[in-house]
C-alpha cells in the first residue's frame, strides 16, 4: 500500500508515536507499504518556524532528516499535482492541506491525516488519531 502522511501525522510519527494508534503505528513500520512524506510538508514546518510561533519549535532539516532515516520517501510537488488544486472543491481553506489532498489524489496515494475535514474529499483519505 502507498500511503502519503500529513504534517501532523509526520510530526507525531517522528516526536510522538504513542500519539498514533498500534494499527497505524504497524502500517507505518511495515516494509510492504511505501510511505511518503511531502515536500508540502516540509513547507509548512519551514513557513511555521519561520513565523516565531512559541508553540511551534521544529526544525524542517532535522524533520525532513529524521524522516528519512525511517524510510519515507520524499514525494515532490510537481505541477501536474497543483493542476488537481482547480478541481478541489472548497471544504477546506488550508492550502498546504489542499496540496496534500491533491498530492494523494493525483498519484493515487491514501493520504493518512489526523483533520477529520479533509475525509469529505475522498475514499482516499484516512483519518486517524
Amino acid at each position: 500500500m502507498r500511503l502519503l502522511i500529513d504534517t501532523q501525522v509526520l510530526l507525531w510519527a517522528i516526536y510522538r508515536p504513542e500519539s498514533l494508534s498500534a494499527p497505524l503505528q504497524e502500517r507505518l513500520a511495515d516494509r510492504h507499504n511505501e510511505v511518503f512524506f511531502s515536500a508540502v510538508s516540509i513547507a509548512e514546518i519551514a513557513l511555521k518556524t519561520s513565523l516565531g510561533r512559541a508553540d511551534f519549535s521544529f526544525d524542517p532539516q532535522e524533520i525532513m532528516q529524521a524522516a528519512q532515516d525511517s524510510d519515507f520517501v520524499e514525494l515532490p510537488l510537481t505541477a501536474r499535482q497543483t493542476l488537481h488544486l482547480a478541481r478541489l472543491p472548497w471544504h477546506h481553506r488550508d492550502p498546504f492541506d489542499r496540496l496534500l489532498v491533491a498530492q494523494a489524489l493525483e498519484e493515487g496515494l491514501r493520504l493518512i491525516t489526523a483533520d477529520r475535514l479533509l475525509a469529505v474529499y475522498s475514499e482516499l483519505v484516512e483519518v486517524h488519531r
